[in-house]
């Protein structure tokens, strides 16, 4: 799982700048920084980003959902869907 790449990839979807939504949600920008690279954000904050991309929190962890985080029996199934739901969620949060 991770969440910090799904944030990133809706923050550059969105035609963010790191410090631009870190001025938004009241963080840092090597703090947010810290969190498009893996560390995890405070729920707090995580609610603060999802507030800011206008999107649900639940969407942020769908699409921070990696490969290597599925069963193996179900890597294919995940291959064929995950891009779609990417491409829902992308829509939805722009």
């Amino acid at each position: 799982m991770n969440i910090g790449k799904a944030i990133k990839q809706l923050r550059k979807q969105q035609g963010l700048s790191q410090s631009e939504l870190a001025k938004v949600t009241n963080i840092t920008q090597a703090a947010l920084s810290g969190i498009e690279n893996g560390n995890r954000p405070s729920h707090e904050t995580l609610a603060n980003l999802c507030n800011a991309l206008k999107v649900p929190e639940s969407l942020i962890y769908v699409l921070g959902i990696e490969r290597e985080d599925v069963p193996s029996e179900k890597k294919q199934l995940y291959d064929s869907l995950f891009p779609v739901i990417q491409d829902l969620i992308f829509k939805i949060g722009s």
